[in-house]
């Protein structure tokens, strides 16, 4: 999800940039201390969260709202409680009254992704639809270039991704077979569905139906055990709702 962050306080938007920085299903954009300067990204790039205070001196962050045509998502960030309804009249998602603690902010960031992948699900089958007026079905594979040809993989197949510097090594479930495919962990994650697959460690994506136990540090997978890296550990216990 790309995202921005309006806040006239410094200090508040170096704490949301950290959390958002841990969380890999966001992708932050840019920062701004005043709401004016961010219409243009707003309109030209194709924001689906933005963050944003309330008591601004330029304007009020409701109002600002309210200014916007095709508006994405907003999550409202303030010290002051009393314009809660106010936010929520105008459908804003969530009300974060500040200091934010880190599983309050994933909580909120969770019922977004919740909302995005429910309305992007629902245009695909529209799509699908007027094209063939019949039923359809979600996307299930994934092709990854490796060698000199592109693999289409099955997103149910795969258990999970392990780093190997430059590379990624791709696990098929009930093989012995892998895919090495020169590919980024960011790259991977924007074609997996962030309800199937989590990044637990800097060198690890796991598909969470294969997952057998989770223990205290670490995952296992069939005979493979997998660490949860620390800045990884507080979002997946809380995604998971463990």
């Amino acid at each position: 999800m790309k995202c921005i962050i309006i806040d006239d306080e410094p200090l508040a938007i170096e704490i949301l940039s950290g959390y958002c920085e841990k969380l890999d299903f966001l992708d932050l954009v840019n920062t701004y201390t005043n709401p004016l300067d961010a219409i243009t990204e707003i309109k030209e790039k194709k924001i689906d969260l933005i963050f944003c205070d309330i008591e601004m001196p330029q304007i009020n962050g409701i109002d600002f709202m309210g200014t916007l045509d095709n508006r994405p998502l907003f999550i409202f960030t303030t010290a002051y409680s009393q314009y809660a309804v106010d936010g929520f009249e105008l459908n804003a998602v969530d009300y974060l009254v500040k200091p934010i603690p880190y599983h309050r902010f994933i909580k909120s960031v969770s019922r977004v992704q919740d909302l995005i992948s429910k309305k992007q699900k629902t245009i695909m089958e529209a799509n699908v639809f007027s094209s063939t007026g019949d039923s359809t079905v979600e996307k299930k594979f994934i092709f990854v270039k490796a060698e000199y040809e592109s693999i289409k993989i099955d997103l149910d197949q795969i258990e999970y991704v392990q780093g190997l510097k430059d590379y990624l090594k791709i696990h098929i479930a009930n093989t012995n077979k892998t895919i090495l495919t020169l590919m980024s962990f960011k790259e991977i994650m924007s074609k997996l569905p962030s309800n199937q697959f989590l990044r637990v460690h800097k060198s690890y994506v796991v598909n969470v139906n294969y997952i057998k136990t989770v223990q205290r540090n670490r995952i296992v997978i069939n005979d493979m055990r997998i660490p949860i890296g620390e800045s990884h550990k507080e979002a997946f216990f809380s995604i998971l709702g463990l």
